[in-house]
């Protein structure tokens, strides 16, 4: 019984290792809309969730991240992870000069990727 509750312990301690707290630093912040799937993209400070257009939470990916990277420079930002749980690795990137965002999703299952443009909304 000890050895199973120690189990245990570990896949969580394992688990929580290698998922990354979200910590978008000088990624831009505020809502995005996907007009194709009536989704509603929002990055915070420390938090990516994923709303229907109604307002409703679809997916919190805190503590679901692997892999984050960020980068900002003069030009653009953007921001890739992978998500185990979805089975999908993310790009998102902006151009400085415009308020939208360029999405591609990249699913484990597939060898097709879905790209969009998605609208600034606040």
């Amino acid at each position: 019984m000890k050895k199973s509750v120690l189990v245990c312990v570990l896949c969580v301690w394992g688990a929580i290792a290698f998922s990354q707290n979200i910590d978008l630093g000088k990624f831009p912040k505020g809502t995005w809309v996907d007009n194709n799937w009536n989704a509603v993209w929002e990055f915070g400070a420390n938090s990516i969730k994923l709303y229907d257009t109604a307002g409703m939470l679809l997916y919190d990916f805190d503590g679901k991240i692997e892999n984050l990277k960020i980068d900002v420079n003069l030009t653009n930002a953007s921001v890739t992870f992978y998500c185990k749980e979805t089975r999908r690795l993310y790009q998102f990137s902006k151009s400085l000069k415009d308020l939208n965002l360029d999405m591609k999703i990249n699913p484990d299952w597939s060898d097709t990727d879905y790209s969009v443009a998605l609208e600034f909304k606040k």
